[in-house]
């Protein structure tokens, strides 16, 4: 082959076509393709409408096929997979601040004390069944006068900056919690002595028996090598209220103020990994905080938030219980009419005995939104047994006959005694659940000749101070208010003549209540505590210094693709839902079965 045959094989033919080659050529594939369209479409068409029966059988054939052919391998999958909670998710929940401060040592309000709940540890903590179980206490042991306390704590304890946790950082949080110039929050330590005897062991000396103190162990405990060396008296204002180091299941990275006039926070918490009790299932703990409970409908709303807490009954109707899920869990705490036992007219027993029976707590609850149990006594339902006494029943005629033996009468629709009305002035603080009671519970008091003057008065209004203004000078004839019983029965510090100017808000002095608060605490015997409180209770009901109403519930809303706490739970705080938050989840994900 010669060169110039050899560079003829790169060489392509030329190609030249005029427009009339083109229309000719695309006129033949017309052609052709409308011969080949009529000569099978067309023509056979009928023999396919014949056959259309066999087709139909045969696409119904093969769709049930493939069916079968899913349904097999979902259920082959459903042996060998399975479905758990997914991890490392971010669990965002609202709370009701304000949040000034995340040391413990100063909580007062929801979002601080849920705060510090998440971030530090404690001695003893409440178990899912609201019970006492043991959290950095491997044992308490208690001396034979039932005046020293033992406790031994783990030594796998760690501080979240690597410094390990020990027997003196308990004793120095104690130290800190009575001396008066740190202001702590956590009060009624002034008497106990603390000590540290090595690494793991502390020692707790009472002055005289007290029953409930292995209760008192659920303060949260600070670290020693970060605040030793602050003035005490400075700690309040430490930069470690910012940004503290604690040794709970998570781990404090920063805060985030949204708006700073709204009081709108966001407290950034991390799953702590080097955490004693377990690793988290959450990679991040999120607390949003909000002003008020509308604020916190408002952002269920908005899906800021997937859970929330410190909802009211009467709030739950304002959120859509279609993408939510709404429970509702009784806490250790009553509701009570507190009566001020030293006001002009109610330091009349008979007075206070009419107002009792004139008052239908059924009713009451049957206001409330949701079902709330029922509460006659100074003790929750259940801490009391045998011979357990009950409040008298309602009877309105009889409300008013006591009223009219006592020279109560009828002048109009008011009572009037020696020219003087028969007239209340009834306080209560602003929530719409208390207000609702107010609303039913004075009407039912008007119905018997009492005059009502209802105040509504807002805790976080710092021009009207409700502590200085109404709760330290007794500012009412009666005080619609919630307070915290807790697990143990020990009721001394609302109903012992010696607490008039603590917590005591009726001013109630009886010698009797007084010997039997003081004898029950001091014995540790269970059923010699019983009796004692069961004396109480019955003088409590006769000389009626509160009337129970009802015992209050923790509402929690959640979304239902989180796992959180269970609603068998028992509570007696709010903030104990987290006793089991090392299992809360978001989301699920499928898994292998272990064969």
């Amino acid at each position: 082959m010669t060169e110039n045959d050899r560079h003829g094989w790169h060489r392509l033919p030329k190609l030249s076509l005029t427009s009339r080659d083109l229309s000719k050529r695309m006129k033949r594939v017309e052609n052709v393709t409308v011969r080949h369209a009529h000569k099978f479409i067309i023509k056979r068409w009928s023999s396919v409408r014949d056959v259309r029966q066999h087709i139909i059988i045969w696409i119904i054939a093969i769709g049930v096929l493939i069916a079968a052919t899913g349904m097999q391998l979902m259920w082959f999958q459903r042996t060998y997979m399975d479905t758990t909670q997914a991890t490392d998710g971010t669990y965002a929940e609202g709370v009701l601040g304000p949040l000034n401060t995340l040391d413990p040592l100063f909580a007062s309000t929801s979002a601080e004390q849920s705060a510090s709940d998440l971030l530090f540890s404690h001695l003893l903590q409440y178990d899912t069944s609201g019970h006492l179980n043991n959290d950095l206490a491997r044992t308490v042991a208690i001396n034979d006068t039932h005046t020293v306390y033992t406790v031994t704590i783990r030594p796998d304890a760690k501080w979240q900056d690597g410094m390990a946790l020990t027997a003196k950082d308990v004793a120095f949080t104690v130290n800190l919690m009575k001396n008066p110039s740190v202001r702590s929050t956590i009060t009624g330590w002034s008497d106990i002595k603390a000590v540290a005897l090595d690494d793991t062991t502390v020692q707790f000396t009472l002055p005289a028996p007290y029953a409930a103190f292995e209760y008192a162990l659920t303060f949260a405990i600070v670290p020693q090598h970060i605040l030793g060396t602050v003035d005490p008296g400075s700690i309040r204002e430490n930069s470690f209220g910012d940004s503290p180091i604690g040794s709970g299941p998570f781990t404090f990275r920063f805060t985030q103020t949204v708006d700073s006039s709204a009081g709108r926070k966001i407290v950034q918490l991390a799953r702590n990994d080097t955490y004693y009790g377990g690793t988290p299932k959450l990679a991040r703990f999120q607390l949003h905080v909000y002003e008020s409970r509308d604020a916190i409908v408002r952002a269920l709303a908005l899906a800021e938030v997937n859970a929330a807490a410190d909802l009211a009954p009467t709030d739950l109707s304002n959120v859509n219980l279609g993408h939510y899920v709404a429970t509702s869990s009784p806490i250790a705490s009553g509701v009570y009419a507190l009566l001020n036992t030293k006001s002009q007219l109610l330091s009349d027993k008979t007075v206070r005995q009419a107002l009792q029976v004139g008052t239908d707590t059924k009713a009451i609850r049957a206001a409330l939104p949701i079902a709330t149990p029922s509460l006659d006594l100074p003790f929750t339902n259940g801490q009391l047994t045998g011979d357990v006494p009950s409040a008298p029943a309602y009877n309105k005629d009889a409300a008013a006959k006591l009223l009219t033996d006592d020279g109560w009468v009828l002048d109009g629709t008011v009572r009037k005694k020696n020219g003087e009305t028969l007239k209340l002035s009834v306080v209560t603080t602003k929530n719409s659940e208390f207000e609702r009671v107010l609303e039913v519970l004075s009407g039912q008091w008007r119905q018997i000749g009492v005059s009502v003057d209802t105040q509504i008065v807002d805790p976080n209004d710092v021009t009207q101070d409700v502590f200085q203004n109404i709760l330290v000078p007794r500012n009412y004839d009666v005080l619609l208010y919630q307070i915290t019983i807790g697990a143990d029965p020990d009721v001394f510090a609302y109903w012992h003549s010696s607490q008039t100017t603590q917590l005591n808000y009726s001013n109630y002095a009886s010698s009797i209540s007084d010997d039997a608060l003081s004898s029950a605490r001091s014995r540790l015997e269970p059923n010699l505590r019983n009796a004692k409180y069961i004396t109480f209770a019955k003088q409590w009901l006769s000389d009626v210094p509160a009337i129970g109403l009802y015992q209050p519930t923790a509402q929690y809303v959640y979304s239902r693709n989180i796992q959180t706490y269970s609603a068998k739970d028992v509570l007696v705080s709010p903030v104990d839902r987290y006793s089991d938050v090392l299992n809360w989840s978001v989301g699920t994900r499928s898994v292998y079965k272990t064969p």
